[in-house]
């Protein structure tokens, strides 16, 4: 339901430095590991459409793969040529080894 955290996939899943895309609830929400510590943020370019786990991570940043348009991941802000709308982003806690987030307050 919305505003519980809801289990996704096992932290061991995901180590430092990498990301990867989930669909939660019909949403995809990227999942990213900066230093032991899990981020969530949604998971689609919304300048182009591209799945962000395809692009690079740099500390807190994503660079989408499709046109270099880059998102922090703290903040879901995003920096292109052009403006661009926020990703939303998530609450994330570990629980029993595994990564769950929030989807609303």
């Amino acid at each position: 339901m919305e505003g519980e955290y809801i289990r996704t996939i096992r932290k061991e899943e995901l180590p430092p430095s990498t990301m990867k895309t989930v669909k939660v609830q019909g949403r995809y929400v990227l999942l990213a590991n900066v230093k032991g510590k899990v981020y969530a943020m949604g998971a689609i370019c919304n300048h182009r459409g591209w799945d962000l786990s395809e692009g690079s991570l740099d500390g807190f940043i994503i660079t989408c793969a499709g046109h270099g348009s880059k998102w922090d991941l703290r903040t879901g802000k995003g920096k292109f040529e052009e403006p661009l709308p926020d990703e939303p982003v998530y609450e994330v806690r570990e629980e029993e080894g595994y990564i769950c987030i929030r989807l609303s307050k």
